[in-house]
């Protein structure tokens, strides 16, 4: 999910091999074994989604090893090295890491582990989650993992969150639409398309729920709509188009399992979805939670409010909104602080000498970071993080090789600055006759 484009560098980036190996308990999964040795698996599954560089996972691992040495033979524990098979922790929804999920009796529909991150607590969760398995299967509301059979002979239950469109409906719902719409064009008889059925029933379910219902899978019998077929020059079965406000439809040509078709629509949602979140330093959890999520986080040093009022400052804020708009598929994290609020920070930094704004990039995991050099704007930031994801520029350690005390401050008010009032003189008491005699 977090990557970097390009040419991988040897400072600021460097390639880390992966927390586990085969001499673990803990089961490596990848895109190529992930549906048969979790999704079709009766087993109830723990799987971390982690990224090498994460300092938080590397403290977890050990914790990890020794829960899957524990659960062996009873629960199956697995990793992902989600930074590099990103299709699949985008697949799951993975924006930050360690990401853990369970994958119990319906395989499609994964919960999310929010306890503690100690092997007790991980063995305790997953005998947990085991018991309320059994618990279910014992019931009879739970038969496990289904291919996707008895929803289709059953008449397809599982296809509620698939639209069925029709030549009346298409237009008012699709093509003036702000959502990105994956289309099936069907024909009952086609084999093809009852294989892709239950895949796309699974896919439309999951991309509802990551996407909020921003991607929507739909379906048009071709065979009765054929005013759509025709004008959509549908000539074979099934033909998958996708839809995006203000663009011709471009066709589909991906695998036709519900992974490829989710990893697609995840991609289509990236794509359309809001910049990252541009947040105030105001605390040293911003700073570390955002630091340590993502693998690079944008600092931006604002002037002071009382140097460029409101206006100024929105204006500063508008440039790095622009910026996080642009590199958003780059999911890093994005911050400010005004001048002088976190001076142990700039300090660590570099900055001030060069004036403000100032901006850099901290690489969280190396404690390096790279300085903007040239002017703080669209052309000269962009110049600077184009420069950084093909990993060139010139890095240097952060001073004292950690993240300085981060000092706790009230947010801004969106408000123009105010000088301190000063104390107003009473003369009341003051005999100003007297007084000029004196002078005198």
């Amino acid at each position: 999910l977090l990557f970097i484009v390009g040419t991988v560098s040897c400072t600021l980036f460097l390639a880390v091999n992966g927390l586990y190996s085969a001499s673990d308990d803990v089961i490596e999964l990848t895109p190529t074994n992930f549906n048969k040795e979790v999704i079709q698996s009766e087993s109830l599954w723990l799987v971390e989604f982690y990224a090498p560089w994460c300092g938080h996972c590397q403290r977890l691992t050990p914790e990890w090893k020794k829960a899957a040495t524990a659960l062996k033979g009873v629960v199956k524990v697995g990793a992902v090295d989600a930074d590099k098979h990103q299709s699949l922790g985008g697949q799951y929804g993975v924006r930050g890491f360690p990401t853990i999920k369970i994958f119990g009796a319906n395989k499609n529909k994964a919960e999310d582990y929010q306890g503690g991150r100690t092997s007790d607590a991980i063995v305790d969760a997953a005998l947990s989650a085991l018991r309320s398995l059994v618990k279910e299967r014992l019931s009879g509301r739970s038969g496990g993992y289904s291919s996707g059979k008895q929803s289709r002979e059953s008449g397809g239950g599982d296809k509620k969150d698939v639209i069925e469109l029709t030549d009346d409906s298409f237009d008012k719902n699709v093509i003036n639409s702000d959502d990105v719409w994956m289309v099936e064009f069907y024909a009952p008889w086609c084999g093809h398309c009852k294989n892709l059925e239950p895949e796309w029933a699974a896919a439309a379910t999951e991309v509802k729920e990551q996407t909020k219902g921003k991607v929507k899978l739909a379906a048009v019998d071709a065979t009765v709509n054929q005013i759509l077929a025709s004008r959509y020059g549908i000539r074979g079965f099934p033909t998958i188009k996708i839809f995006q406000k203000g663009e011709d439809p471009v066709d589909y040509d991906g695998g036709r399992t519900r992974s490829d078709i989710i990893a697609r629509a995840l991609d289509l949602f990236s794509d359309n979805a809001p910049p990252p979140e541009l947040l105030e330093i105001i605390s040293e959890d911003v700073l570390k939670s955002t630091c340590d999520a993502h693998q690079l986080c944008i600092i931006s040093v604002l002037p002071h409010i009382l140097d460029t009022g409101a206006s100024g400052r929105n204006s500063y804020l508008d440039v790095m909104l622009k910026m996080a708009e642009k590199y958003k598929k780059k999911m890093w994290g994005w911050l400010w602080t005004e001048a002088g609020a976190q001076s142990d920070l700039e300090s660590s930094l570099g900055i001030g000498g060069f004036g403000y704004p100032a901006m850099a990039a901290i690489n969280a995991r190396k404690m390096k970071f790279a300085l903007l050099k040239g002017s703080f704007s669209e052309q000269g930031i962009n110049e600077f993080l184009r420069e950084l994801s093909v990993g060139r520029g010139s890095t240097a350690p952060v001073g004292g090789g950690a993240f300085p005390k981060i000092h706790s401050v009230e947010p801004w008010d969106g408000k123009d600055g105010e000088l301190p009032v000063e104390d107003d003189i009473d003369l009341s008491d003051v005999d100003l006759d007297d007084w000029e005699k004196d002078e005198l």
